[in-house]
């Protein structure tokens, strides 16, 4: 299957063995519980994603973006879905832990992927597009899902799509339409200069992952 990923340009796309202890903990893994791949299933839920982590709210913010998104096959495995109601799936930061209780749960059961829906897009909204007689033509909603595997990777075969992307101002978020946005987790972008960037969290991070 290829799924997507933002991350900083500087970093691979993939957390290893030695990163586990550093990688932040996010909705699906504590402290020390990596390393954890997180994906979306679609370009527009790695970049809601992003939007997301980055608390992004104004679409003349996007100016200030530059981050390198890659496409990346990985094996078909078993993947279980977490039974959680949806105000679970999709809240803010301090509901996380309910979110790791569950996937603990599952690796206890010897799950290592896991599947959930994107906290970042509102429903219907990673559908991409069909060309017809008069252009492009928006396919069918479908909802975004979110990938999550836990350990390495070392099969995964990734393709950088954009070196220096940032996405464009079509995206829904979860909350809403811009610029109506829900304010999310405390992230800020360094929006001073012409050649503004998200380096600072994502390098913190290392990538910035679906449904941090």
């Amino acid at each position: 299957m290829i799924v997507f990923r933002v991350c900083d340009s500087r970093f691979p796309f993939l957390w290893e063995l030695a990163d586990g202890a550093r990688q932040r903990p996010a909705r699906w893994h504590g402290v020390g519980e990596g390393p954890a791949q997180y994906f979306a299933d679609t370009a527009a839920g790695a970049w809601a994603e992003l939007l997301r982590h980055e608390d992004i709210t104004d679409p003349a913010d996007l100016q200030g973006i530059s981050a390198r998104i890659w496409a990346i096959h990985i094996v078909d495995i078993e993947m279980h879905e977490p039974k959680l109601p949806l105000d679970a799936l999709t809240s803010p930061p301090d509901g996380y832990e309910i979110c790791r209780n569950e996937a603990r749960r599952l690796r206890a059961a010897g799950a290592v992927r896991l599947v959930a829906v994107s906290a970042a897009l509102k429903p219907g909204e990673a559908a991409g597009f069909h060309v017809g007689v008069t252009g492009l033509v928006r396919a069918p909603f479908r909802d975004g899902k979110v990938i999550v595997h836990f350990g390495r990777l070392p099969e995964a075969e990734g393709w950088c799509v954009a070196d220096s992307g940032r996405p464009p101002p079509v995206y829904s978020r979860r909350s809403g339409r811009w610029p109506q946005l829900r304010a999310l987790p405390n992230q800020r972008l360094d929006l001073s200069g012409a050649a503004c960037r998200v380096h600072k969290s994502l390098a913190r991070d290392r990538i910035t992952g679906p449904n941090l």
